[in-house]
Parts: structure tokens; C-alpha cells; sequence
């Protein structure tokens, strides 16, 4: 049984490549039963060739960069892709430096398998887990305590195991240890697909290079705010595009009303002037 803990995955906080990745943003995604070259063409990327080591691949995507027009940034990024023996069988394992997007294919790549996802957006700091099953996305989260996707409390016991400080019922736990939380979900993503992610494993692999083209943007349905605090106090408020819209009409209709300026009564002479004329 495997039984690793975030306390075996301490290493990322005094690894170069580790803080490189927290501070320009990652996405590191393990596809099980799929090629790097399936993911790849998944992903439509274009063909980059191979790079020797995670130095390869940041060199890739730097000149890529450099590349690109400076008055547009798109969101375009070159990843790696590597293979790697985990639970039931090989994984593919997937490193960009895309200042945390994610991978847009992730749910279609799971459909028959699975896939495990963890990410970060370069320091706001927004880091993110997901975990998809045969097409489904089973549990994701940013905070431990505020889970969603289809069976959001499926993991808990998993990721009480590693060192997350919740209750048996999912609930922040006040009276468990601190914990390296992102070294919890990197033991998390361990437990469900059985790799083990070292800083020699993403440093010395061959990956697959690819240039992702930038995903186009989604049309937007409402507006979420969810926020869970130290203490797993929880704010969470959803509109709707209509709800925000009307607001916006009322706002707009409110500023375009014309502005009444009230004249003031007339100036009384002055009693000397009055005098004066008479």
C-alpha cells in the first residue's frame, strides 16, 4: 500500500526547478493508457522535437517567448511530455510552464482511464487540483475544505491520510498540524496514480516538445467568488449574466440621467449700492 505522505514530498520547497515553476506558473498533468505523442496531438501542439532534461524544455519555452509580439501576449506555451511507469500500467506526464491554465483536453483524455492535475498561477496565489475519471471530473479544489466536481468528498479520506488537516467529514480540522499544502497534493496526486515526482524525474527526462496554441476564450455564463479564509470560513456568491447584466443597465441608465443643477435665490444688493442709487 502505498502510504506517502506530504512530508516526503518536502523537497519542492529547496528545489530550483520546484520555485521556478511556483513562480512563473505550472501545470504538471499524469495521463494514464496515453502516448506523450497522443497527448500531444490532443492538445494540438505543434511538433518542437525532443528536449534532454527540464533545462530543454524552459529553454524552449523562453524562446518562444521571445518569439512572440510584444504588443499581444497570448497564452500559447511550449510542453514537455515524458513517459513513466505508475499504477496499472504507463502514464504519460505532462510539464508546462503556462502560468497554471491547465490542460483544456484533460477531461476527454481520461474517458476509459484517468487523470491527475496540479497547478499554480505564478505566485497570486491560485493553486488548483483535479482529478478526472473515465470522462468525469471527480474532485477538484483550491482549498482542502472547499471541494467540488462530481463526488467532491470521494478523496477525503486520502487526503486526511497525507496530511491535510480536515475531519473525517471533510470540514476544516482547527486542531490538526500545519501542513505544506502543496506538498500534500503532490503526495495526493502520488496516491492516485502511484508515481512518484522527483526533482531528478521532471529534471533528467527526454520530453516531447510541443507549442500549445492558445485555447480560445469560453463564452461567459456568470460571475462565482469563492473564497475559504485561514480559518475555512467560506464565502461563496454566483450570478448570473443576466443578473450582472441588469445591473449593469440600471448602472449605465442611472450615470446617463441628466444632472439638475439648482440655481441659486438672487443676490441681495448690497445695502451701501441700495443707498447709494437712491
Amino acid at each position: 500500500m502505498n502510504s506517502v505522505t506530504a512530508n516526503d514530498y518536502s523537497w519542492i520547497r529547496t528545489s530550483p526547478l520546484f520555485r521556478h515553476m511556483m513562480d512563473i506558473g505550472y501545470s504538471l498533468t499524469l495521463i494514464r493508457g496515453t502516448s506523450p505523442q497522443e497527448v500531444l496531438r490532443a492538445l494540438e501542439a505543434e511538433p518542437r522535437g525532443v528536449g534532454k532534461g527540464a533545462a530543454a524544455l524552459m529553454e524552449a519555452n523562453d524562446a518562444h517567448r521571445a518569439e512572440a509580439d510584444d504588443d499581444y501576449w497570448d497564452d500559447s506555451y511550449v510542453a514537455g511530455a515524458f513517459k513513466a511507469s505508475g499504477e496499472n500500467g504507463d502514464w504519460t506526464v505532462v510539464l508546462g510552464f503556462d502560468g497554471g491554465l491547465g490542460m483544456p483536453c484533460a477531461e476527454t483524455l481520461s474517458e476509459g482511464g484517468r487523470v491527475v492535475a496540479h497547478s499554480s498561477n505564478g505566485g497570486k496565489p491560485i493553486h488548483l487540483f483535479h482529478w478526472f475519471e473515465h470522462g468525469e471530473l471527480r474532485t477538484t479544489f483550491e482549498g482542502p475544505s472547499a471541494r467540488d466536481g462530481s463526488s467532491p468528498d470521494e478523496l477525503v479520506h486520502l487526503m486526511r491520510e497525507v496530511g491535510f488537516p480536515l475531519t473525517p467529514e471533510g470540514e476544516h480540522d482547527e486542531d490538526a498540524p500545519v501542513v505544506d499544502e502543496k506538498a500534500a497534493v503532490l503526495a495526493l496526486a502520488e496516491r492516485l496514480t502511484g508515481i512518484r515526482v522527483t526533482e531528478s524525474l521532471l529534471q533528467d527526462a527526454t520530453y516531447e516538445l510541443g507549442l500549445v496554441p492558445e485555447q480560445p476564450a469560453e463564452e461567459w455564463t456568470g460571475l462565482v467568488i469563492d473564497i475559504t479564509d485561514a480559518n475555512g470560513e467560506r464565502l461563496y456568491k454566483q450570478w448570473t449574466y443576466e443578473e450582472i447584466a441588469a445591473a449593469s443597465d440600471r448602472a449605465r441608465a442611472e450615470a446617463n440621467k441628466p444632472v439638475v443643477i439648482p440655481c441659486d435665490e438672487p443676490v441681495a444688493k448690497d445695502r451701501s449700492e441700495s443707498q447709494t442709487s437712491e
